[in-house]
């Protein structure tokens, strides 16, 4: 996420506004804080496998009986498609709070070493007339013995179709620590985004920034139902162009449902400042954000 240079004057306008230090209770969906599916992450499709019944079944192999399983494939594939009512990108919308069109492929391999590309449909606002945000991601996740999950990589942010000669792309690595109790994962994320032109803030004697965000996710799954409830927290730390002023802090609470491979979602986001798009609308203001997925 950005917001072009196009839109700086409305960002130096809501920045020097008094009534952007407007800080709210921090209650904490998911990822950029909207209770979504999570179509930029690999899923299991939850596609009941094919069972084939015969009057006298074959006789076991003796691999088979003695407990030997295939080794795993070395790639796996995996997808997700998503219709949202308004794309938050850590609690800032990306669509003029309308609809967006998501989805992502992963290829992953036995060995934890994984490849995403996933995209969503975006207004001109956001990165100099682009109509689409492109996230190519490599990364490695691990699962411990203990139950911890580390997942860390590098996401490139790819905006086609910008206005020419205007640097949109960015580079930021990404770091998360995950842990399970019961039925609750807590998960802890660090984005760190270096010194860039794209993500200049637009302060004089400097032409790159940078941009730090720290994130907390809790998500809790409502035994024997298809329920869960998701929180976010998230900080960003500026200034940059991806941060409203110097900093600010966003959250979200959810709920999704999901039966066999097809998840929907609702979740209430906002954020601590006011930011407004070209339009006049307050893209950062309090919303409620409904989805529907399907992972394959």
């Amino acid at each position: 996420m950005r917001l072009s240079h196009i839109s700086l004057g409305a960002l130096a306008l809501a920045i020097a506004t008094p009534a952007l230090a407007d800080p709210l209770p921090a209650s904490t969906p998911a990822p950029d804080a909207a209770a979504v599916p999570a179509a930029s992450t690999a899923t299991d499709s939850g596609t009941p496998a094919a069972v084939a019944t015969v009057d006298d079944p074959a006789p076991v192999p003796a691999a088979a009986a003695e407990g030997d399983t295939a080794p795993p494939p070395p790639v796996t594939f995996s997808g997700s498609a998503t219709l949202v009512s308004d794309y938050r990108f850590r609690g800032i919308s990306q669509t003029n709070k309308h609809f967006a069109m998501q989805g992502g492929l992963t290829a992953t391999t036995s060995v934890g070493l994984y490849a995403s590309v996933w995209g969503s449909s975006i207004s001109d606002y956001v990165a100099a007339t682009s109509h689409q945000e492109l996230d190519l991601i490599l990364g490695y996740k691990h699962t411990f013995k203990n139950g911890v999950t580390i997942d860390g990589g590098v996401l490139y942010y790819y905006y086609p179709g910008a206005i020419k000669g205007v640097n949109t792309d960015f580079v930021e690595p990404y770091l998360s620590v995950a842990d399970t109790y019961g039925p609750a994962t807590l998960k802890v994320t660090a984005n760190y985004a270096p010194k860039q032109k794209a993500i200049w803030s637009g302060l004089p004697g400097r032409d790159k920034d940078d941009n730090f965000y720290l994130a907390g996710d809790l998500s809790v799954a409502v035994p024997k139902t298809p329920l869960a409830f998701t929180g976010h927290l998230g900080h960003t730390f500026g200034p940059s162009y991806l941060s409203i002023g110097k900093e600010y802090t966003d959250w979200a609470l959810g709920m999704t449902a999901t039966y066999k491979q097809f998840t929907a979602g609702i979740s209430y986001v906002d954020t601590s400042k006011d930011l407004f798009s070209p339009s006049g609308k307050n893209i950062s203001q309090s919303g409620v954000v409904f989805s529907i997925g399907v992972a394959f």
